[in-house]
């Protein structure tokens, strides 16, 4: 699964090829919990239904996209650093 919860802290991961069937899984987990930040960084390519629940949504985005076009487009400063572990 490329959209998973990081246990520890309640992060949001993105990793590897997000794929429109994401896009819900993403929005599901966050209208679960609304503040939780979500990291990209691993992330190596976004469905655009991923990219538009990403801006309709506005969550804190930690660290800077994996996708290189979406990181060229969208040039987020980060709230936080990425997550260096994660077994999910």
């Amino acid at each position: 699964m490329s959209v998973c919860r990081h246990d520890d802290n309640g992060t949001i991961l993105l990793k590897g090829v997000c794929s429109v069937e994401d896009a819900e899984s993403l929005l599901q987990l966050l209208q679960a919990t609304p503040r939780a930040p979500v990291d990209w960084t691993r992330s190596n390519h976004l469905h655009t239904a991923v990219l538009q629940v990403i801006l309709a949504t506005r969550p804190t985005l930690v660290g800077r996209c994996g996708d290189p076009w979406v990181a060229e487009w969208i040039n987020v400063t980060p709230a936080y650093a990425p997550l260096t572990d994660c077994d999910c």
